[in-house]
Order: structure tokens, then C-alpha cells, then sequence
């Protein structure tokens, strides 16, 4: 149930929202090192989340590996590239 539940519900939020914040830093020039370390802090929690709580998990449910790395396509790195392009979209306006 857990497995699912962060698969499902927590790493798509968690990754959409961190895409967001880290295409907002990108985007918005300006590059202080207090930002900084919080974006990288953010882009190595998303990628401990992925590798972690997705993959892994999903390996320990005795699933292929290829199926493994299809899960993290669909809940981890389209999340997050869609908070990438949300935040794109808004900066457009």
C-alpha cells in the first residue's frame, strides 16, 4: 500500500512541484548561493525520491527491471517535466 501511495500520489507531487521551482530559478536569473543550495538540495531529494522510494520499491515487488524503469518514467520524470513546462508557460504570460 505504501509502495502505491508514493508512486501514485507523493512522487508525482513532490516531482512536479520541485520541477517547478528548480525551471523558476533557471528561468529567473537570479543566482544568489543561498538559492542555489536550495535548488540543489531540491533536484538530490528528487533524485533520492526516484531512486529510493520509486525504483528500488518497485524492484522489491520482485518487478522486472525494465518495468521498474518505466514506472520512474511515468510517476517521477514526466512530473517533473511538467512542472518544468507549467512553470515555462506561466513565464511566458
Amino acid at each position: 500500500m505504501f509502495a502505491e501511495t508514493v508512486r501514485w500520489v507523493l512522487a508525482p507531487l513532490v516531482l512536479s512541484v520541485s520541477g517547478f521551482f528548480t525551471a523558476n530559478f533557471v528561468v529567473s536569473g537570479h543566482y544568489s548561493w543561498p538559492q542555489t543550495s536550495r535548488v540543489l538540495v531540491l533536484t538530490f531529494t528528487a533524485l533520492i525520491l526516484s531512486y529510493e522510494f520509486v525504483y528500488k520499491e518497485q524492484l522489491s515487488m520482485n518487478v522486472p527491471s525494465d518495468r521498474a524503469k518505466t514506472v520512474v518514467l511515468y510517476s517521477c520524470l514526466i512530473p517533473y517535466a511538467i512542472g518544468w513546462v507549467f512553470m515555462l508557460g506561466l513565464w511566458k504570460l
